[in-house]
Parts: structure tokens; C-alpha cells; sequence
């Protein structure tokens, strides 16, 4: 009996000391301000036709200078998961989600396909940080590309 209420104690608090570290985590990479709600779904193939809600991962973006870092929220990784140049996006469509994307992403998201370095990739998030994200990439400093279509 003592060694069931232990073991169980032990698990609740191993369970509350992860919440406590996905908080934390969150709250670091946010400190430095600048971040949004993202989406992600990586190497997307060309004949598409109907996303289906597989492949997107939820995750936080941060803006670091020229790149945009992006982490999973579902990850103690104290590193970005993917990193994203500035002079490497080409923004090639935007759309509402369709099917079941609809059920994998936040309630307002807004599906940008962009590509980064030849690789198609698909980020939602909201109508706000849209704005900011496309105002971001149009405010390149002189003599780089802008591709926002």
C-alpha cells in the first residue's frame, strides 16, 4: 500500500515537474518577444491536390534578426527546429485551410506555401501574424531579393 502511494506520487510529480518544463521553455524562447504561433508542415509534395490534415506540426516562431527560428511546442529542445533566412523565402500561395486541415490547425489560420531553398514548405497561423510575417519579409534591407507573391 505505502509503496503504491509512492510510486503513484512519484509519477504525479514527475508529470507536473514536465508541464512545469514545457511552460519554462515556452516562456525562454518568448523572453526575447517577436514570436507567434506557427504551424509547419515540411516538404510538402508539388501534386497535392487535397491537403489532408497530416504532416503539420504545431509549433512557436521566433524572429531573430534576418531568420525566423521555429520550435515545436511539443519538445524540450532548447534549439529551433527549423530555421528560416529571410533572403531564402519565396512566398508562392496563399489560402484558407481546406478538408481536414481544417481540424489540425487553430481556428484562424492562414496557409502560406512558400519555399525555402528549393524545399516546399506550408506555415500557418493567424491573420495577425501574417501581417507581421509578410511586413518582415518585404523589410529586407537594401539590395536583398523580396519574394512575396
Amino acid at each position: 500500500m505505502v509503496l503504491a502511494l509512492l510510486v503513484s506520487g512519484v509519477v504525479v510529480l514527475l508529470v507536473l515537474v514536465g508541464l512545469f518544463v514545457f511552460g519554462l521553455r515556452r516562456r525562454l524562447i518568448q523572453r526575447s518577444g517577436g514570436t507567434f504561433d506557427c504551424s509547419l508542415r515540411w516538404n510538402v509534395p508539388e501534386d497535392d491536390p487535397e491537403p489532408a490534415g497530416k504532416g503539420w506540426v504545431y509549433g512557436v516562431a521566433r524572429y531573430n534578426g534576418d531568420r525566423v527560428e521555429w520550435f515545436r511546442v511539443f519538445s524540450y529542445a532548447p534549439r529551433p527546429r527549423r530555421m528560416l533566412e529571410r533572403d531564402s523565402i519565396e512566398v508562392v500561395e496563399r489560402r484558407t485551410p481546406q478538408g481536414e486541415e481544417e481540424l489540425a490547425l487553430l481556428s484562424d489560420a492562414v496557409v502560406l506555401l512558400c519555399l525555402h531553398r528549393g524545399t516546399r514548405l506550408e506555415l500557418a497561423m493567424s491573420e495577425d501574424a501574417l501581417t507581421g510575417f509578410l511586413a518582415w519579409l518585404e523589410a529586407a534591407p537594401p539590395g536583398q531579393r523580396v519574394n512575396v507573391a
